[in-house]
């Protein structure tokens, strides 16, 4: 197992921007998939954003043209720009890793992750 970190989270209002990390210490992102979950209150945890070992990026239709989904080597962490947030975005957002491995793809089900983070909590208000 490796370690995850998220921060970045908080209360913003509709039409508002923030920016998710996740740090990965442990990780080498062309031996990983990695993703961004969400879930709210009563609902089922749901994928995000995903980015496979080989780079390819895989967004919710719910976030596409919002959110971007990025990993920084450099820092070795995750990074999720949300923009043009909604309230229907409101959810304690985990950050996933599935790996080590050779080649792996990426995927939006929560059961193909190995490693998860504790999450960071995102409110958007109307």
């Amino acid at each position: 197992q490796v370690p995850l970190v998220e921060s970045g989270g908080g209360s913003v209002q509709a039409g508002g921007s923030l920016r998710l990390s996740c740090a990965a210490p442990g990780i080498t992102f062309s031996r990983y998939c990695m993703a961004w979950f969400r879930q709210a209150p009563g609902k089922e945890r749901e994928g995000v954003a995903t980015i496979d070992s080989k780079g390819i990026i895989t967004y919710a239709d719910s976030v596409k043209g919002r959110f971007t989904i990025s990993q920084d080597s450099a820092e070795s962490t995750l990074n999720l720009q949300m923009d043009n947030l909604e309230p229907e975005d409101t959810a304690m957002y985990y950050c996933a890793a599935d790996g080590p491995t050779v080649r792996c793809w990426g995927s939006l089900l929560m059961v193909e992750y190995r490693n998860w983070g504790q999450g960071t909590q995102v409110t958007v208000s109307s």
